[in-house]
This record gives structure tokens, sequence and C-alpha cells, in this order.
């Protein structure tokens, strides 16, 4: 029989949204003796199912040979079963493209304009008969958009490049921050969840600041830390309802440069994320295929299976 064994210790949680947490003599099954105190956390997070963590520190900790209990949150543990066909709800999660609008500070707004009104189409068709034929000139980074690895890499995919199924019909993950004290969002916050294969959206409430000037100060953003955690597990798409996923403040967009240069896609700009589920629905964020381009407005949202 192959050994089994457990760890015992004492543990110090911290949350973003404020408070702590501390445990004494906590054991959990582990897989082998060669375990480190990342891993370790993300097995803690997960059988407590804790959510917004911000760190977890470990002291007093010591193996112990024995059998395994079947704890939450290691391979020994229960999953959740798939999720039932049932009715659809569709949700909205992108922002509307109006004539002058601010996305990003410094970056010009659409200008909406019209090409053919109707008025001049009636010389052109039959009586009775008349079209509009719009013109929108815009920067590609407006309202809710894609970034694409073109984006930040120039030997990267483009828009027209970039598979159609890295970007639709997803299995989604909402991470819930909204009210987090944290601007800095750090890889303690994800480590509750299975990633792989999915859409994450994080969710922290900073669309409320949407057409403000707010809505481009302070923002929440992602560390380089969780970014290099997404891609280890092979999150599919990672999105944010906030102005910029990496702090705007650091010109190296460590976020950024990481998860494109895996070939994750990344949705800023996102809204509506707090009527979507944690789990149990899909995403859906297609751009227009056009080459040599990197980022372009999408029209964002989820289906959720109703029970």
């Amino acid at each position: 029989m192959t050994d089994e064994w457990r760890v015992q210790f004492d543990a110090e949680v911290t949350f973003l949204n404020g408070g702590g947490l501390q445990a004494q003599g906590f054991r959990l099954d582990i897989p082998g003796t060669d375990i480190t105190d990342q891993e370790l956390a993300g097995m803690f997070i997960r059988s407590l199912s804790l959510l917004m963590v911000e760190s977890v520190r470990f002291t007093n900790r010591q193996l112990l040979r024995e059998p395994h209990k079947g704890s939450r949150g290691t391979e020994h543990g229960t999953e959740a079963g798939p999720v039932r066909p049932g009715p659809r709800r569709l949700i909205e999660l992108s922002h509307t493209i109006r004539h002058g609008m601010v996305t990003y500070p410094g970056l010009p707004g659409p200008e909406i304009t019209g090409h053919l009104s109707r008025e001049s189409s009636r010389t052109i068709y039959a009586p009775g008969c008349e079209f509009h034929i719009g013109r929108i000139s815009m920067v590609a980074n407006t309202g809710t958009y894609l970034d694409t690895p073109f984006h930040r890499y120039e030997g990267g995919a483009d828009l027209a490049g970039i598979p159609l199924a890295s970007l639709a019909n997803l299995e989604g993950l909402v991470l819930r921050l909204a009210g987090s004290a944290q601007r800095a969002i750090d890889r303690a916050a994800f480590l509750p969840y299975d990633v792989a294969g999915k859409a994450v959206l994080v969710h922290t409430g900073w669309d409320r600041h949407w057409g403000t000037e707010q809505y481009g100060e302070g923002h929440p953003y992602l560390t380089s830390d969780a970014a290099e955690w997404l891609v280890a597990q092979k999150a599919a798409l990672v999105g944010i309802d906030s102005l910029n996923i990496d702090d705007t403040r650091d010109g190296a967009r460590p976020v950024h440069s990481v998860l494109l240069a895996a070939g994750i896609p990344i949705v800023e700009h996102l809204t509506g994320l707090d009527q979507v589920p944690v789990q149990g629905f899909r995403f859906h964020a297609a751009p227009p295929r056009v080459e040599g381009m990197g980022t372009f407005p999408v029209r964002a949202f989820a289906i959720v299976e109703e029970s």
C-alpha cells in the first residue's frame, strides 16, 4: 500500500474585505511530502471554501503519516456535478458605445456620423424604400473590448488569427471581489477555484464609476503573481470590469505581458457581472476578424442555464 500523508499546521488568513481567520492544529490530506506553502494554501482555502482571501501564512507545519480522511480541496474531495440543461437567460456584459464617450482617459472618443442618410437614399432606391448607412471613427480600445496577443507582441495572433474557440461558448467563472478594500488582486483570491479552460471574469464593481472621472483613477487590477498562476492553471480567457487589468502606474504592464504571451485573451471594461452567477454559464466575447489589429470592441454576454 502506498504511504498516505497529512499535514498539520497553524494558519493565519487575511481577507481582501477586512478581517481574518486563525486555525490551530489544522490537518489536511496531501498527495505527498513535497508540497509548497503556495500549494498548501490553495488546498486549505478550497477545503474551507474561503473567498476573497488576500494571504495565508503557515506556522508549526509538520508532516504526519496517516490515512487520508477525504479532505475537500484535495484530489480525494468531491466536486460539484455538471449543470443540467434548462431554460436559458442572456445577460449583457458590454457598455454601450456612444458618440464622444470616454473609455480610457487620454484616448479620443468615437465619432459616430452618417455616410448615407435616409433622405439621400430615397434618390437611389424605389419609392418608399430607404436605408441608413452609418460611419464610425474610433480607436480600437473603445467600450468593452478584447485584447489579443498582437496587442502586446508583434508576432502574436491578431483579431483574425485568434481561434474562435478562445472567445465564444467558454465555460465561465466569476470571481466576486466587489467591496474589497484592496486594489491589487493577488493569486490568493483565485485559489478556491478551478480555472482550467474557463473564462475567468473578475467582478470588482468598478463599472459603477463608468462615465465618470473616478473610473480612470485608483482602479482595481491583477498582480503579476496572479497572472502567472492563471497561466499555470490554464485559464482560457481573463476579463475584468475595471479600467485596466494592470496597474496603470506600471509601464511594464506585467499582467498583459504574462497572459498575452501565453495566448490568453483579455476583456476589459466589462459590466453587469453582478447579474451573473459564480458558475453555470457560458461566456461570449467575439470581435470582427480584422487583420493587423490587436484590440476591438466586443458584445460580451453570458448565457445562464436556469435550473
